[in-house]
């Protein structure tokens, strides 16, 4: 099972990209998990979101679960899908945030790269998944080309 987690946006649309291309390689299944702590303070995906992801797993042919906690901590419910056996890779999105940013906010994406004892990928979206809503975006077989510099340590 390959287990990506889902935030409303571009890094949202990135993430399920990419995990449709893994679940594709491994011939697994795919949950996606788009879980809100506090709906103050940060963008849910609406139902208009969540139904286009939904479009997009089912035009994908695969086997897929989609989950929306509400009141979950994100980082725990993505560590906990992975502590399940058949769970093979967490895909993430990283965004890129300033020394202070990170020592007053903290970052899910540093705790669950820290905490989790399976393979993460971590994407950053194009430019064609920063415009493009998550139905519009083609079905690709090659994933995003990605270099070492678009992830701050």
């Amino acid at each position: 099972m390959i287990v990506v987690g889902y935030a409303p946006g571009a890094f949202g649309r990135v993430c399920l990209e990419q995990g449709i291309v893994e679940a594709r390689l491994r011939d697994t299944e795919l949950l996606v998990i788009s879980a809100v702590s506090e709906v103050r303070g940060r963008r849910i995906a609406d139902a208009d979101e969540i139904a286009q992801v939904e479009q997009r797993l089912k035009a994908s042919g695969l086997r897929y679960r989609l989950q929306q906690p509400i009141g979950a901590t994100p980082a725990e419910e993505l560590l906990a899908a992975m502590d399940h056996p058949d769970a093979e890779m967490l895909v993430i999105g990283m965004r890129r945030r300033t020394q202070v940013g990170k020592l007053l906010l903290g970052s899910t994406s540093q705790y669950l790269l820290v905490s989790c004892g399976k393979p993460i990928l971590v994407v950053k979206p194009s430019a064609e998944h920063r415009s493009a809503p998550v139905a519009d975006i083609d079905d690709r077989t090659d994933p995003p080309q990605l270099s070492g510099a678009e992830v701050e340590p």
